[in-house]
């Protein structure tokens, strides 16, 4: 029996980046939509990038909405605080213009994800390449691009959305899991660089959310192991979790949040792990 979300929907009134600049990848959807909005509602102008030009323009309307503003995206958070949604439309595996939309920002969210679901022999090799462009040389180039900036005021945040995979594997995910595991040490390394200089680097670590990659991860599931697509999520996604249920992007967004506040500002170098449980067996 799957548990409900205890996600109360309001914002922690500790969050402040008002005349921060955040740039969050992979937000037009799901996790990284959730954060672009939790971001903004702290105040900060977010560059919201991401290839789906479609999502960019709903997620601007969703800003708008709720902020009850027109015209600028603009978005009122909790506290009486004013962000901006700024949509940038970007491949990543274009990794100079990566590089390049990063300068000048404070919080960098890499988010951005693919997954395909294949035995290791039937892997075709251009995803492979693709995945690791897109989750693991992007984010390299992004927090290359945003140092500078960060180092120079000495103040800034760098949340990679890691997973649960970047902690374990799971068979049939070989780009993914190889990704995940590099981003892990790519965070690592930037905040023992970052720390001298006032910069944090963390991963979150969430397990199966309810969003878009994770609903096309359940026919590809079925179809690698054979069952129906509604034995997937209780015999495969939730099999080795405690909490049975999916997490909810914004769950992940309040982590995220957490991560760029001032009570984290000694917490760097690790993974905060959102599973359910998954790891404690």
């Amino acid at each position: 029996m799957t548990q409900p979300s205890a996600l109360s929907g309001h914002h922690s009134p500790s969050l402040d980046l008002g005349g921060r600049t955040a740039l969050v990848t992979g937000a037009a959807g799901g996790i990284g939509r959730a954060c672009a909005l939790r971001l903004a509602a702290a105040g900060a102008r977010v560059r919201a990038v991401d290839r789906d030009s479609a999502g960019l323009a709903e997620l601007v309307e969703v800003a708008k909405g709720a902020g009850d503003l027109t015209g600028t995206g603009d978005l009122k958070g909790s506290g009486g605080l004013t962000g901006t949604i700024e949509p940038h439309v970007l491949d990543l595996t274009d990794l100079d213009a990566a590089e390049e939309v990063a300068a000048g920002t404070d919080v960098l969210v890499n988010n951005a994800g693919l997954q395909l679901v294949r035995p290791l022999e039937e892997f075709p090799p251009e995803v492979f390449h693709t995945v690791l462009t897109v989750m693991l040389e992007a984010p390299f180039r992004l927090i290359r691009g945003a140092l500078p900036h960060m180092y120079a005021q000495s103040w800034g945040r760098i949340v990679n959305v890691s997973s649960v995979h970047g902690l374990r594997a799971s068979a049939f995910k070989a780009a993914y899991v190889a990704a995940k595991h590099g981003l892990e040490g790519l965070s690592k390394t930037a905040a023992l660089e970052g720390a001298p200089h006032g910069v944090t680097s963390n991963c979150v670590n969430p397990a199966y959310v309810r969003t878009p990659l994770v609903e096309k991860q359940i026919a590809d599931q079925a179809r690698a192991h054979g069952i129906p697509e509604k034995r997937v999520l209780s015999e495969i996604l939730l099999k080795d979790s405690a909490v049975r249920r999916l997490i909810e992007p914004e769950e992940v967004a309040e982590a995220v949040a957490y991560l760029c506040g001032p009570q984290a500002s000694f917490v760097t170098g690790t993974s905060l792990v959102l599973d359910g449980g998954w790891t404690a067996h």
